[in-house]
């Protein structure tokens, strides 16, 4: 207790004297304020003394309202902060000495020397309002307005609230009668600090806290005589003694040096000659803009990630059973939530699409980044400003979707709040290509087809799977699926090394009739692809007997997010577990408690053997080498060279360049990249890897800078590369149909290539592609001789088939 204050009076016969004629004034007195008093007064003491005694006397335990804030993984950098209340509670030590003082000769100066109700102010009170003078008094002293607050804020329902707060005689006795209690458990410290942190200041400042932060930008400790003061006089009608308005600027100036001031010096709590100086302190006449949610975020480039965290809280039913419940917690629980967000890689992703497109482009550049093994979301950016566009002084372009664009509607570049990274509401997603053949890959593993099983990919494959005949894509005269290549010179044979390597479409697709389309289908399901849009990917991905027809789907033609995808190339790296995309690093109350909410959920999507597998095919679009077999070809190859880490990943592009993407990834991230129109996906436009690639590689560059390499596991099971080996015949100069008889007899597919340099008579054998050994049921190529006598190149590794050229494919 400071030393202005003098000694509490603890005198029995006044403590019981006060409570006395605190009964008979709930009875009467109070009464009395309301009501005439010749008419009302028999019965209101009778009525009154009844309600008094009835009443509990303990108040109901309450939280006000606290300040929710945000922060990136290094639990250090605020993101942003949620709150219905800009409120956050500070202990009285941490206060300025001069804001106890300031409260107490603004609100009730005879605090220190009543047990919770002024007696004389309410008799005095009483006086005043039955003589008819202008303007009630109420009398309420520190505690009994911290009771009103307290009780309106541990409402259960709306007709609580308006008994805690209506001016009515029932108020007032409740008022007293809590008071009176509290002023029994609490000390006249412990009073002080609650009010204070649960006061109204305006401006929207609940609490000294807000209150020094909103008007003086400093902490509580720091407030000075004038400016303690000056927080402390507009507790009493917070609109009329607003500074930031002319009228209010008068009232509060009024107020602060001719009525707090002059009161802490009667108090002795500041000298004469320190109010002189306090006197002359200016007042702001403008407040600091407080930001709340995600519009309001430290950095812009956060936005985007702030959003993902809000609808991720939205979304979990631990936080309330509806909506509106989860985000009432969300902005008054006072919590201190850390994010996965980590501001290296982030802010790399945001450097590295500014390097390569402009907010103003309607085509997004979306980059998304996840921890392998965890889930743990680290970057979400794009090329666009979060923020929601000013329909009064619009920013953003007329839509690129015509349809939109006749009817004036605006599109969402640069300014939007739309998720279009992670999906949800209406982001559905968009096609990426070929980065989905990776689950044809693993359900192919899965099914027991080594990363050697060879298939020889022509031109053009006719399908099973039925079309429509009048589809471009059908065969001619069928109704059969007949994809093709980026290229006609991607034909030749092919194991998942070199197919995935080259993004070969017309290898995948018959690995993926040899899997079966519905298991392709449930292990992107079980690699957290979210399937969106109702017709046709939910409906196909729901229904085993429509996936099964579902052949395009290798080709990457279902809609999702770069954070689908990176979290779905991240459950390779994670050893084939699949973890719950999360943005929480911890929640912790208010009282510190840690809640096991938001932590890694991680569950097994596919074996550890599959994944290291898909996984080491996985590493030759990129420009890595293979740990199990040969990589001849690549669709990034840069990324290797720019990352210096061993690395995964995979392009993709759709049909017209329409969109592209690549996804890259070490032990410690994966980065996933598109570049698509949001607003219109059936453009005319080209999408450039020119544009997506740099962007992701250096992102994931940028984040491994100074890591340490890590190798990525390899299979237990050998035999899920390799196979089961089986020796080839050897057919050097046999007829074309002898060899073919030998070797289909040996179990191997069998095709005749073109012709090759040989000693053997033209027209026969020259060898096989490959020779010696490779695995049990693939494909040989026959070598046919032209029968001139040269030196000829020398065979293939075993089980490593010539592949077709290597010219990238987007």
């Amino acid at each position: 207790m400071t030393s202005w204050i003098r000694r509490r009076d603890h005198n029995i016969f006044a403590n019981a004297t006060s409570l006395l004629i605190c009964g008979l004034l709930a009875g009467v007195v109070v009464a009395a304020a309301a009501f005439p008093a010749a008419a009302m007064s028999g019965l209101a003491a009778k009525a009154g003394g009844k309600t008094f005694a009835d009443l509990p006397s303990e108040l109901k335990t309450f939280s006000s309202p606290q300040i929710t804030r945000i922060y990136a993984s290094d639990n250090k950098t605020q993101i942003a902060q949620f709150y219905d209340e800009f409120r956050s509670d500070v202990a009285l030590k941490d206060m300025s000495k001069y804001m106890a003082a300031a409260i107490v000769a603004a609100e009730d100066r005879e605090f220190y020397h009543h047990n919770g109700v002024d007696l004389k102010g309410v008799a005095r009170a009483v006086v005043s309002n039955n003589n008819g003078k202008s303007g009630k008094q109420g009398a309420s002293t520190i505690t009994m307005q911290w009771v009103r607050m307290s009780l309106a804020y541990s409402a259960t329902n709306p007709q609580e609230v308006v008994d805690a707060t209506k001016d009515t005689p029932k108020r007032k006795i409740t008022e007293m009668k809590y008071a009176i209690q509290v002023e029994k458990e609490l000390g006249k410290d412990a009073i002080l600090e609650r009010y204070l942190n649960i006061a109204p200041f305006g401006n929207q400042a609940y609490g000294v806290f807000a209150a020094s932060q909103i008007y003086f930008n400093k902490k509580p400790k720091d407030l000075t005589i004038g400016q303690a003061a000056m927080l402390a006089g507009i507790v009493k009608a917070p609109t009329s003694f607003n500074p930031t308005s002319q009228e209010g600027y008068d009232q509060i100036l009024q107020r602060r040096n001719n009525y707090v001031i002059p009161g802490m010096v009667e108090m002795g709590a500041i000298t004469q000659a320190e109010a002189d100086k306090a006197v002359k302190e200016t007042l702001p006449r403008q407040v600091k803009p407080i930001g709340n949610g995600c519009v309001s975020v430290a950095k812009n480039a956060w936005g985007f990630f702030c959003d993902y965290f809000y609808r991720w809280w939205m979304g979990r039913e631990e936080f309330g059973e509806t909506a509106y419940d989860r985000e009432r917690r969300l902005k008054s629980g006072g919590y201190r939530i850390t994010t996965t967000m980590d501001i290296k890689a982030q802010d790399a992703a945001r450097k590295n699409i500014n390097d390569k497109i402009s907010d103003k482009d309607k085509n997004a550049l979306l980059i998304a980044a996840v921890e392998p093994g965890d889930g743990k979301v680290r970057a979400l950016a794009a090329n666009r400003r979060y923020k929601l566009d000013d329909p009064a002084h619009p920013q953003n372009k007329i839509s690129s979707d015509p349809k939109k664009a006749k009817k004036g509607i605006l599109g969402t570049y640069p300014n939007t709040t739309n998720p279009l990274l992670s999906g949800g509401g209406d982001i559905t997603g968009y096609q990426a290509g070929s980065v989905f053949k990776m689950f044809t890959m693993v359900a192919a593993l899965e099914k027991g087809y080594p990363l050697g099983y060879t298939i020889n990919a022509p031109v053009r494959y006719k399908s099973g799977y039925i079309i429509n005949s009048s589809n471009p894509s059908a065969c001619a005269g069928t109704h059969f699926w007949c994809p093709g290549n980026a290229g006609e010179g991607e034909a030749g044979v092919y194991n998942m090394w070199t197919g995935f390597g080259n993004s070969v479409n017309t290898f995948f697709v018959p690995l993926e009739e040899r899997a079966g389309a519905e298991n392709v289908v449930a292990v992107a399901k079980r690699f957290g692809v979210q399937f969106r849009v109702s017709y046709p990917d939910a409906t196909f991905a729901n229904d085993p007997v429509s996936a099964n027809q579902w052949g395009a789907f290798t080709l990457g033609v279902s809609a999702s997010t770069p954070l689908d995808m990176a979290n779905a190339y991240a459950t390779l790296a994670g050893d084939g577990m699949y973890c719950e995309p999360t943005p929480i690093e911890q929640i912790a109350t208010q009282d510190n408690e840690k809640l096991d909410v938001g932590k890694s959920h991680c569950i097994r999507a596919t074996s550890a053997d599959v994944a290291r597998a898909a996984l080491d095919a996985a590493r030759c679009p990129v420009g890595d080498s293979a740990q199990l077999g040969q990589c001849h070809g690549t669709t990034a190859g840069q990324t290797h060279g720019v990352v210096k880490h061993p690395v995964f990943g995979k392009t993709g592009t759709t049909d017209s360049d329409k969109t592209a993407a690549l996804i890259a990834g070490t032990t410690s991230l994966v980065v996933a990249g598109y570049l698509v129109n949001p607003d219109y996906q059936d453009h005319s436009d080209r999408m450039s890897h020119g544009i997506v690639n740099p962007a992701v590689w250096n992102t994931l560059g940028d984040f491994m800078d100074g890591k340490p390499k890590v190798q990525f596991k390899t299979p237990d099971n050998k035999k899920i590369a390799v196979g089961d080996q089986r020796s080839i015949p050897d057919v050097t100069c046999d007829s074309i149909d002898s060899a073919r008889s030998r070797l289909e007899g040996a179990g191997f597919d069998v095709s005749v290539g073109g012709e090759t340099d040989s000693s053997c008579p033209a027209g026969t054998a020259a060898g096989t592609d490959p020779s010696g050994r490779t695995i049990k049921g693939g494909v040989v190529v026959i070598q046919k001789s032209n029968g001139k006598d040269n030196k000829p190149d020398p065979p293939t590794a075993p089980g490593q088939p010539t592949v077709g050229p290597t010219r990238p494919r987007r």
